[in-house]
């Protein structure tokens, strides 16, 4: 499949050819960067402007074969001399958002543009003392589709990446919200978070906890991430929530509960419950139903795999198994 850039190195290039044309009143086109790994790709220009003051040049971003949010979008950078001495220094332009929770790697009020972004951009231009304003047209509407609002990164979009590069399909970026929703739980105090598979159990956890919002982990699949991550920064309590095909899955040992990565093992099932009839369902629902009991056991089951996984971490675990109306099926 086809690779793609991340948003930081499109405001990498955007920067340094914005910044060659402040310098020289040209445009270079197409501009190439340096990525962390020394790869050299080149990007053209989508957008260019320069006055006295100023010089602005956008980069369409592609994300190559990767169903990512900010493919299309057009990452703009606005360069000006800054104070003798400055340094390069970056300011959130419409689109990109503001720091407003600790915990982040970015201190509260800083534009929203990650610590290895800021690193490549500075590179880039030989850290001149100029500011850098990174853009995104239409970034604020695009960022409620993501992860930004609950980890208190408003107005817009975050400028990220660690390689300049997306893989399709790693979901790297969502491992690593999970990290970062983590780490703003932690840093507000939060005593017990919770890691939910989907929109409905996660409704049905918080309304059972009264968890507030950065309390809540968008977990999806990736039962493995939150766990591994939580062993290294632990939490006092961790909640797993979940349908019962998912959480048959972590039951069994999966830690990526992706259709495509993992499926429901109907023969552990029948071994769980002691109940050979399991073997013939078509669905974990359908086992559900021929055995209620299913649903404790399941969650029993995959409180010892996540504790296998927190490996004696101080984190004491409770796991919520949901059926699809959102009927609470099992716990343990």
């Amino acid at each position: 499949m086809r690779y793609g850039w991340t948003t930081g190195a499109c405001a990498t290039a955007a920067t340094k050819a914005a910044y060659a044309a402040l310098r020289t009143g040209e445009f270079p086109d197409p501009v190439e960067i340096v990525l962390p790994k020394g790869q050299k790709p080149a990007f053209a220009l989508a957008v260019e402007a320069l006055t006295e003051t100023s010089a602005m040049a956008g980069i369409v971003k592609d994300a190559g074969d990767d169903p990512d949010v900010t493919h299309g979008a057009l990452i703009r950078s606005t360069v000006r001399y800054g104070p003798k001495g400055s340094g390069t220094t970056f300011k959130a332009g419409p689109g990109v958002g503001t720091i407003t929770k600790n915990g982040l790697p970015l201190d509260v009020g800083e534009p929203a543009i990650n610590p290895i972004p800021r690193k490549m951009m500075r590179e880039a231009v030989d850290n001149a003392d100029i500011e850098v304003e990174i853009g995104v047209d239409n970034g604020e509407e695009l960022a409620r589709k993501t992860w930004n609002p609950r980890l208190g990164i408003l107005g817009g979009l975050s400028i990220l990446g660690t390689t300049g590069i997306v893989v399709p399909y790693s979901c790297s970026a969502w491992i690593d919200s999970i990290r970062r929703g983590i780490d703003v739980a932690r840093a507000a105090g939060r005593q017990h978070v919770a890691g939910s598979t989907g929109s409905t159990s996660e409704q049905v956890v918080a309304a059972l906890y009264d968890l507030p919002e950065d309390a809540l982990l968008d977990m999806g699949d990736f039962a493995g991430a939150v766990l591994k991550y939580l062993r290294r920064h632990p939490v006092p309590r961790l909640t797993i929530a979940g349908g019962i095909g998912k959480l048959a899955k972590l039951a069994a040992g999966h830690l990526d509960l992706h259709s495509q990565r993992s499926q429901v093992d109907f023969a552990f099932l029948a071994a769980l419950a002691g109940d050979e009839r399991l073997r013939a369902a078509n669905t974990a629902l359908d086992a559900l139903r021929i055995n209620p009991a299913l649903g404790d056991l399941v969650a029993a089951q995959a409180k010892a795999t996540a504790e296998g996984v927190l490996g004696g971490a101080p984190i004491s675990v409770d796991v919520v198994v949901i059926d699809r109306a959102g009927m609470i099926v099992g716990r343990a």
